[in-house]
């Protein structure tokens, strides 16, 4: 029977590249999106009509929930399991940017940013981790940032988020390797998304000079990494970050 993979934010961008990815795997995936008070899928298309869509296109079901509340996700998490089975492959990719410097950033926009980023890695592994641990398997993987190893201008929210993941991420390796749990994170550089469509175009060009590799990523690259860290190939590799950057900032 094909383990049940959910993945945050997993209808766009990185997230859907990583459904996709572990779909191909084998695994009978769930793709979250969030509420549309929350984010707007589409300006144009209500979020349950984008996800029914995302649905029909890609074969891949979808759960509904804030990742940022931990009572929407204890009731999207109990759905999922009561529908298709135990969670044993979780992939916490949502997250959101509230770009300002320090000295304008308001205590919202902190907080928006390390509740969706951080705190939803925590909601999450807090409630599929037992479960994990009771079968003897789990494979989680969080999705980091280069960010959040280098640090960015104008992204103190964004970096304290995504540098919380890895500490998080390893913490977590070890309290759950003696139950045949392995968590990992991946630090993605400049990929891709929407998210890199809305940069200036002379802004951007800036930051690719700065990537030894010579131009973005793609988000299948990020999705590789992230299927190859749920296979079996990877059971002995657990607490670790794979940078995936094209060279840029090296560690």
């Amino acid at each position: 029977m094909a383990r049940v993979a959910l993945v945050t934010g997993g209808t766009r961008g990185i997230g859907l590249a990583i459904s996709l990815a572990l779909k191909a795997q084998g695994r009978k995936v769930i793709a979250n999106y969030p509420p549309a008070e929350i984010f707007r899928l589409s300006p144009e298309v209500p979020n349950d009509a984008a996800a029914e869509a995302f649905s029909r296109e890609y074969d891949i079901g979808t759960a509904e929930f804030d990742v940022a509340s931990f009572e929407s996700c204890k009731e999207g998490i109990a759905k999922i399991i009561a529908e298709h089975g135990p969670i044993e492959v979780l992939v916490n990719n949502a997250g959101i940017t509230r770009d300002v410097t320090l000295a304008k950033m308001t205590r919202e926009a902190w907080d928006a940013v390390i509740a969706t980023d951080l705190g939803s890695c925590f909601n999450t592994c807090r409630l599929t981790f037992d479960g994990m641990r009771e079968r003897k398997f789990g494979r989680v993987v969080n999705i980091g940032s280069l960010v959040g190893q280098a640090g960015q201008y104008g992204q103190a929210n964004y970096a304290a988020a995504k540098s919380g993941i890895h500490g998080f991420t390893m913490a977590l390796a070890l309290e759950g390797a003696r139950h045949g749990i392995t968590a990992n994170d991946i630090a993605p550089g400049l990929i891709e998304t929407e998210m890199t469509h809305a940069i200036p175009a002379e802004v951007l060009k800036m930051i690719i000079g700065r990537v030894p590799a010579g131009h973005m990523g793609e988000a299948a690259d990020i999705a590789r990494g992230v299927v190859f860290l749920t296979s079996d190939d990877a059971k002995y590799i657990t607490g670790s970050t794979i940078s995936i950057n094209g060279g840029m900032h090296m560690y």
